[in-house]
């Protein structure tokens, strides 16, 4: 992964054989970012993503392995707790053009991944709503 920061917005690239999420992770903890909204698209053979149940209070995963092209990447970064915490959705295409997606919970890129980070001037906490089961913005 390699990256270059230019004004409030960071232009990352992520390499063959990395997880997404923990790349994410790298970048904000090195840059100190508290608020930021994510943008990418690339290619990844192996990803899982879930779908929420909210009767339940309970995700869903389901797990793709092959080759999906990233249609759509997109999420933030924030705290909970003062600390880092990063929620992302994405959608990735199989070679007939269905796509899947979902609430990111790992992703491997396969040939690259190109991020947009856009860094906001603030802070957006976290709080778990336990009515809900989710940690949501708080203000």
């Amino acid at each position: 992964m390699d990256y270059r920061k230019f004004g409030n917005v960071i232009v990352a690239r992520m390499d063959r054989g990395e997880e997404i999420l923990e790349q994410i992770k790298i970048i904000a903890l090195k840059e100190n970012i508290k608020l930021a909204s994510i943008s990418a698209l690339g290619a990844t053979d192996d990803f899982t993503v879930g779908v929420y149940n909210v009767d339940e209070k309970k995700y869903y995963s389901n797990e793709f392995k092959g080759n999906f092209e990233i249609v759509s990447l997109t999420g933030t970064i924030n705290t909970m707790n003062g600390e880092f915490y990063t929620h992302v959705h994405m959608s990735a295409g199989n070679e007939k053009g269905e796509v899947f997606g979902g609430h990111l919970n790992r992703a491997v890129i396969s040939a690259t991944c190109e991020m947009i980070i856009t860094l906001v001037d603030g802070n957006v906490d976290r709080y778990r709503d336990e009515n809900i089961g989710l940690n949501l913005f708080k203000f």
